[in-house]
């Protein structure tokens, strides 16, 4: 082959494999919503429960984990809480930035068993968006949730668990809450 026909080859591979990681978010978001993989299926911002909650209770586990790099200090204020199946309950996380800069965040959410994912919805939960703080700042964050009345009988105890990841600031030292 000649040069020029390697060099379009190249080209080509080049910008097929920048396509391919330019859809990849968007097809794993995709993916996530079908499967119901780290609950994304659960994320439907505004979405209502059943009109009247069932008697059937179960425990809801919070868990709070922050990843590498990321400067913050990052709890549940509580560890758990009994809901009934269908009414809706808010808990909060508490944060706080121990940097001397402002630090943006932002959470991932994870729902175990996975079986369960599909049936504990968000109506007001701060992964829905970034999270900024300036430097020192603290702040406790609601999550507004209902598990559905479809539960499987065998599951009774859900876990929801978030992990914060540092977001690439566009601009440092930028105004936040």
């Amino acid at each position: 082959m000649s040069t020029r026909r390697h060099t379009i080859a190249l080209l080509a591979l080049a910008v097929g494999m920048f396509g391919f990681a330019f859809t990849l978010v968007p097809m794993y978001r995709t993916f996530c919503e079908w499967t119901g993989l780290n609950g994304r299926a659960a994320l439907r911002a505004g979405a209502a429960p059943a009109a009247v909650p069932e008697e059937r209770e179960v425990t809801v586990q919070f868990l709070a984990q922050v990843a590498n790099g990321l400067p913050w200090e990052f709890r549940p204020v509580e560890a758990q809480m009994r809901v009934r199946l269908g009414a809706i309950a808010t808990t909060r996380f508490y944060v706080r930035n121990r940097a001397r800069i402002a630090v943006t965040g932002q959470a991932v959410p994870s729902i175990a068993p996975s079986t369960a994912a599909t049936h504990l919805t968000k109506l007001e939960c701060f992964c829905f968006s970034q999270q900024r703080l300036n430097a020192g700042a603290a702040r406790e964050m609601p999550v507004r949730f209902y598990v559905d009345k479809d539960l499987p009988r065998q599951v009774r105890t859900l876990t929801l668990s978030y992990t914060l990841f540092q977001v690439p600031d566009a601009v440092r030292g930028e105004a936040g809450s």
